[in-house]
């Protein structure tokens, strides 16, 4: 629903429940486009997920329920404001784990009716998407690669609600793939920063393939590369601490490899769609953004194909509600707002009109 642009300095409070973090946050944007944190509130539920070795949606959706009333109150306290200075309500409205999704939905769409204010229903990928706008002032079109537990894909950001997929995921995402790897060689959840520490022991000595290398297509596929790396693993058995680190050294050398080299086969893309002339920037977002290892790759990359390389602060690549908040002061900025009959979705593409990769099975 459009209502006009909105020339004038804008609060949003923020909403995320998409998986297993609970946050709410208040961001303030000028009218010369620049943003601010005024709030960010980030509640945990890894303790309640842990002994199951990933999130149980039941339990998630749960908590969500408990702990959400309270973030937005502190969010409101953190800022310094109260509930006559918010000027919409922007909830995540998916892809991500429905019963969650509608507890935010649900409370925002509760808190927009009873204030009188705006409702914007955000697309996850979307905020990941529009962070560097927030953090760093970043115009636009630009590439970003978003790499989380949930997604791996590659876009070109044209402008708020203009984007172009370029490749996807096969079949697992990134982070799903470090969570397998960890839960396979009998690591902590969450499974990618207890292979990144066991990698810091190891040497990457163990042969594992590099799937989609050199392909055409900046496609990924990653679940090729967790059966070797079981394999491997029981070719080693009983594994010692040594073997355990050199797996995950040679599993997380094996995951940079490809990521560059399907950044790189879109970055290539990028410059023959938008003109050679077109900013080049690369943005790394989403959870394995914070892996230092496929940070250093990946800034390798960027600055042997002439791009500049942007990684949002670590607290802001994963899930959090300040992304969600500046998504919805820039679609409200533009006059894109939704009534109250907006659903939550459990899959939501950011570019529906992508023909879908061979194979691929959908995730967004």
């Amino acid at each position: 629903m459009t209502t006009g642009p909105v020339n004038r300095s804008l609060t949003v409070l923020g909403i995320e429940t998409s998986c297993d973090e609970t946050a709410a946050a208040i961001v303030r944007r000028d009218t010369d486009g620049k943003g601010t944190i005024l709030a960010n509130v980030v509640r945990t539920q890894l303790n309640l997920h842990a002994s199951y070795g990933g999130v149980v949606p039941e339990i998630a959706a749960r908590a969500h329920v408990e702990v959400l009333d309270a973030a937005i109150i502190k969010a409101l306290a953190d800022a310094r404001l109260d509930w006559t200075a918010i000027d919409a309500v922007a909830a995540t409205a998916g892809p991500g784990l429905i019963g969650g999704l509608i507890v935010g939905v649900t409370t925002g769409k509760a808190i927009a009716l009873a204030r009188g204010v705006p409702f914007i229903a955000v697309n996850h990928l979307e905020a990941h998407a529009l962070t560097p706008g927030l953090t760093h002032g970043l115009g636009f079109p630009y590439l970003l690669l978003l790499v989380s537990g949930g997604h791996t894909q590659l876009l070109i950001v044209k402008d708020v609600g203009s984007y172009v997929r370029l490749g996807t995921t096969l079949d697992d995402a990134l982070g799903e793939a470090f969570d397998k790897a960890a839960k396979l060689l009998g690591l902590g959840y969450p499974g990618g920063p207890a292979v990144e520490k066991e990698a810091a022991r190891g040497t990457p000595s163990v042969p594992l393939p590099r799937p989609m290398h050199g392909r055409r297509e900046p496609h990924f596929s990653l679940a090729g590369l967790k059966t070797a790396l079981r394999h491997e693993a029981m070719a080693r058995a009983p594994l010692s601490e040594e073997a355990v680190a050199d797996l995950c050294a040679s599993f997380q050398e094996a995951a940079a490899d490809v990521v560059s080299d399907r950044t790189k086969r879109a970055m290539e893309i990028y410059v023959e769609t938008m003109g050679a002339d077109a900013q080049r920037t690369l943005v790394v977002a989403g959870g394995v953004a914070a892996n230092q290892r496929l940070r250093a790759v990946l800034a390798k990359t960027a600055e042997d194909n002439s791009f500049a390389l942007i990684l949002p602060p670590l607290d802001l690549c994963t899930d959090n509600a300040a992304m969600v908040a500046w998504a919805g002061a820039e679609r409200l900025a533009r006059g894109l707002v939704d009534d109250l009959a907006a659903p939550a979705r459990a899959r939501w593409p950011l570019d529906p009109d992508a023909p879908p990769a061979l194979g691929a099975g959908v995730k967004a």
